[in-house]
C-alpha cells in the first residue's frame, strides 16, 4: 500500500521505522514544524523529520493542517492509506477523505478506554494493572473510530510512564503492519467502540505533579511512576522542591507519623508517613541541581529524621 505517515515523536518513529521495513511503500511523511527546544532553545527538527529527510522522503511541515497548498500536495500522491501516529493534530474531514482506503491511528490504550493525549501516564497514574494499543479508522472525532484491532500489555510493578512508552511504541508497530497485511487482503473486521466505556486521559499539567501526602502510598507512588519524566511527582523540602523520580511503598505500618514526615532514614533513601502507610522515596531531583540519589541528598542537604516534606 502506498501511506502517507503523519507523526512528531519517537513513538512514533518506531511505527515508521516498522512500516519502512515492511513491504508497504511510505511515499511522504507529514509533521509538526521545527520549534525550540532545550534550556538553549535551539531550534529542532522532530524525529519524523530526521528519519525522512534521511531516507530521502518527501516531507511536509504545516504551520496549519488546513493549508489549500499542503491538502493539495497529499492528494498528488493519491495514497491508499494514512498512518497517524502521535502527530499532535486532529485531521479535518477534508483530509480525512484523501486516501482510497482510511486513515488509521495508532493509540496507545485499549479504546474505548483513555481517549486524550496522555493515556500511557494516566494507565498508570489510576494504578491499571493492564493497558495496550488500538488500531482505529479514524473519524472526525478524537479516538472514537471504529478499531480494527488491539494488543494488550501488561504493567509491570517496575514500570513507569517511559518504560511502558517503549514497550508499547514496539507493540503498537508490530500490531500496525500486521493491521495493514490483513487490511490489503481484505481479512478483516471493523468494531465500534462502546461509548459506556469511555474514558479520557487529558493533557498532563505541571499541577498534577504536587505530591498530596494524605493520600495513600500506593497512590503516590503510582502518580511518581506516571508523571515520568514530566511534569515529575514533587513536593518541598527545607523551602525548596524537590522532584521524586523512584520511590516504592513499604507495607510495613512503622511508627506513626503525620502524612509528609520524615519517619526515618535509611540506606535506600527517605521513609515518608503517608495518609496510609509508608512510601521509601530512592531517586531525587532537587531545585537547582541535579538528580541524585536519596543517599546523597540526605547527606548533601542535611536532612534529618522529623522534618516535614511538603507546605
Amino acid at each position: 500500500m502506498k501511506i502517507i505517515f503523519f507523526g512528531s515523536d519517537d513513538f512514533a518513529l518506531v511505527n515508521l521505522e516498522k512500516l519502512l521495513a515492511s513491504d508497504h511503500e511510505v511515499v511522504a511523511c507529514v509533521t509538526r514544524p521545527d520549534k525550540p527546544k532545550g534550556r538553549g532553545l535551539k531550534v529542532a527538527a522532530s524525529p519524523i523529520a530526521d528519519c525522512a529527510l534521511g531516507r530521502k522522503l518527501p516531507l511536509f511541515q504545516p504551520e496549519k493542517i488546513t493549508d489549500a497548498s499542503f491538502i493539495a500536495s497529499l492528494k498528488e500522491f493519491q495514497p491508499d492509506l494514512f498512518v497517524v501516529v502521535a502527530y499532535g493534530n486532529i485531521l479535518p474531514p477534508e483530509i480525512l477523505a484523501i486516501p482510497y482506503v482510511c486513515a488509521m491511528n495508532v493509540h496507545a490504550s485499549l479504546l474505548p478506554q483513555y481517549r486524550g493525549a496522555a493515556p500511557i501516564n494516566w494507565a498508570i497514574v489510576n494504578g491499571d494493572q493492564e493497558t495496550g494499543v488500538s488500531i482505529i479508522k479514524m473519524n472526525s472525532q478524537m479516538d472514537a473510530g471504529d478499531i480494527f484491532s488491539q494488543a494488550k500489555q501488561r504493567i509491570a510493578p517496575g514500570d513507569n510512564a517511559a518504560t511502558l512508552r517503549e514497550k508499547l511504541a514496539q507493540l503498537g508497530a508490530q500490531l500496525l503492519v500486521k493491521t495493514i497485511n490483513s487490511l490489503e487482503k481484505n481479512e478483516y473486521t471493523l468494531t465500534a467502540q462502546d461509548r459506556r466505556k469511555v474514558t479520557l486521559a487529558p493533557k498532563l499539567t505541571k499541577e498534577l505533579g504536587k505530591i498530596d501526602w494524605t493520600k495513600p502510598a500506593s497512590v503516590i507512588h503510582d502518580q511518581v511512576r506516571g508523571l515520568v519524566p514530566w511534569p515529575g511527582a514533587f513536593t518541598t523540602c527545607q523551602g525548596k522542591q524537590i522532584k521524586v523520580l523512584e520511590s516504592a511503598v513499604i507495607a510495613a505500618p512503622g511508627k506513626k507519623a503525620n502524612p509528609g514526615e520524615i519517619v526515618e532514614l535509611r540506606s535506600a533513601g527517605l521513609l515518608v508517613a503517608t495518609g496510609e502507610g509508608n512510601i521509601l522515596l530512592t531517586r531525587l531531583h532537587p531545585e537547582s541541581g541535579k538528580e541524585m540519589s536519596s543517599a546523597d541528598f540526605i547527606s548533601g542537604y542535611k536532612i534529618k529524621a522529623g522534618q516535614s516534606l511538603g507546605s
